[in-house]
């Protein structure tokens, strides 16, 4: 097991590249997000915006081995 932790930027993500950093499928990612939905908002198409991203790092907690800069 590797004991780094790696960097992650705040920046627009999509919902199935942050399942892969919560290292969870796209199914569980979205209800995951689901309780949250009023606090984070509408996805403005496929990415959420940067204040969305950090409202979703804020909600469900840094992805395990991430860090940010």
């Amino acid at each position: 097991m590797n004991n780094e932790l790696k960097m992650i930027k705040i920046k627009p993500y999509s919902l199935s590249e942050l399942a892969d950093i919560y290292e969870v499928c796209a199914r569980t990612i979205k209800r995951w997000l689901l309780p949250h939905q009023n606090r984070i908002g509408q996805r403005q198409g496929r990415y959420y915006t940067v204040k969305q991203v950090e409202i979703i790092f804020e909600q469900l907690g840094m992805p395990q081995d991430y860090m940010l800069p």
